[in-house]
């Protein structure tokens, strides 16, 4: 029994064959080798050597690689044209400004983002402020210092239950001036600490207040020098001298019976004036003090209505930074509002023209169409009043707005000589006291 062995077999690919066909003394062979070993003949070989011949192979994939040329000779690549200095400079250059060009694109938009951010921090920071500067806001800054002097007279617990009661800071500390009351505000930073305010309360007694008025007159009769020695007048002065923006107000407290006013309207003290002394002394005192001195006095029948004084006073006090907020601008008194005929101008000017035809209209029986015609034809005071001045005569010159037409309504009409001469009296007139209609 004959045993056959595999043949091996070579095959060419398609390019090698493509190769073969163009080089026709290049010939491929494909070698068969057939062994054929039997049993009966062991040592008998038989090789078919088969001559060459064609076969027809299935096309091979594109990615296939052919062989390397026989000469060892590659493709030749195309030829590079090769840049000069300048070229490769000149690019460099280009690539820099490029890359300058993104960095200051970046940085603008960086420092865009930055003032926006700014802008918006202001912006809080504003709101936030004239949050805290309105008079609810404010009542919680303030605290009210008491001196310990007056919690030992009767009827004081009223001021402190009031105060309790409005849930409002208050203080026992002393003060510089005896049986006084003040006022401190807290900044809404919080970095200098309080800041005391100009209003200074002091609250005595009738007995108190008639020493200092005898005090006063013996100074005022005897032209000596302002010390009021002996009295409060002293300290009150001092207090005075030291900041001269304080505003030091009196009350004078059971004073029902000895300080009232009669049916004629005339004040009297007659009942309690030492002895010596007449109504009229306590007049100049009282003059003297409040025109010189800028102290005022009130007189009060109780501790009730120092409570009520006090409070009055705590709520002035918080109403006050929110009102000179208000005041600050340069004409408070033009409110900004449709409602109130108010024109907005921007930065950039615009708004302006809105203004000038609002000016117009301010005369009498300018309607808005008179205005607006007015404006369309002098866009600007000024050159209403180059035109003016281009004229010779003044009849010329009241009649220079009588022809222009009016469109209202679907109707037409002129503006008149009538309004032409007001508006021409309104922006030429020197007499501030001239009677335009």
């Amino acid at each position: 029994m004959s045993e056959l062995r595999r043949a091996k077999t070579w095959e060419v690919s398609e390019s090698e064959e493509s190769d073969a066909e163009t080089k026709p003394d290049e010939s491929s062979q494909i070698v068969t080798i057939s062994t054929d070993l039997t049993e009966d003949q062991g040592s008998d070989h038989k090789c078919n050597i088969l001559s060459s011949s064609h076969t027809h192979t299935e096309p091979c994939p594109s990615s296939a690689l052919s062989p390397p040329r026989p000469d060892g000779r590659a493709t030749p690549s195309p030829a590079r044209k090769r840049r000069t200095k300048e070229e490769m400079e000149a690019d460099r250059q280009t690539a820099r400004e490029r890359k300058e060009a993104r960095d200051g694109q970046r940085a603008a938009r960086a420092r865009e983002k930055e003032e926006e951010r700014r802008e918006q921090q202001r912006r809080r920071e504003a709101a936030e402020n004239l949050k805290s500067l309105r008079p609810e806001n404010c009542l919680k800054c303030l605290t009210v210092c008491i001196d310990p002097a007056l919690l030992q007279e009767d009827g004081s617990d009223i001021l402190l239950d009031a105060l309790a009661t409005f849930e409002w800071r208050f203080s026992i500390e002393s003060q510089q001036l005896p049986h006084s009351i003040t006022w401190t505000r807290d900044l809404p930073q919080g970095d200098d600490g309080p800041v005391d305010e100009e209003q200074v309360v002091v609250v005595l007694g009738l007995t108190v207040f008639m020493d200092m008025v005898i005090s006063v007159k013996k100074m005022l009769d005897s032209d000596e020098e302002e010390t009021g020695a002996g009295s409060l007048l002293g300290p009150i002065l001092e207090c005075l001298n030291r900041d001269a923006k304080k505003v030091v107000t009196l009350l004078v407290t059971h004073s029902q019976l000895d300080y009232r006013v009669d049916a004629c309207g005339v004040r009297s003290l007659d009942e309690t004036l030492p002895l010596g002394m007449e109504d009229m002394d306590v007049e100049e005192v009282l003059v003297y003090l409040q025109l010189c001195k800028n102290v005022s006095l009130v007189f009060l029948d109780g501790w009730q209505e120092v409570t009520n004084h006090v409070c009055a006073v705590t709520k002035s006090l918080s109403k006050r930074p929110f009102k000179l907020l208000t005041e600050r601008a340069e004409l408070p008194f033009c409110v900004d509002g449709s409602w109130a005929s108010g024109a907005r101008v921007e930065r950039d000017g615009s708004g302006l023209i809105q203004v000038w035809s609002r000016q117009i209209q301010q005369l009498n029986r300018v309607s808005p169409a008179v205005a607006s015609t007015v404006v369309a034809a002098y866009a600007s005071p000024q050159l209403l009043l180059q035109a003016y001045q281009s004229l010779g005569a003044e009849e010329d010159r009241k009649s220079l707005l009588a022809g222009l037409l009016v469109r209202s309504a679907g109707k037409e009409r002129r503006v008149g000589p009538e309004i032409s001469a007001r508006v021409y009296r309104c922006f030429t007139a020197q007499n501030p006291q001239l009677v335009l209609d």
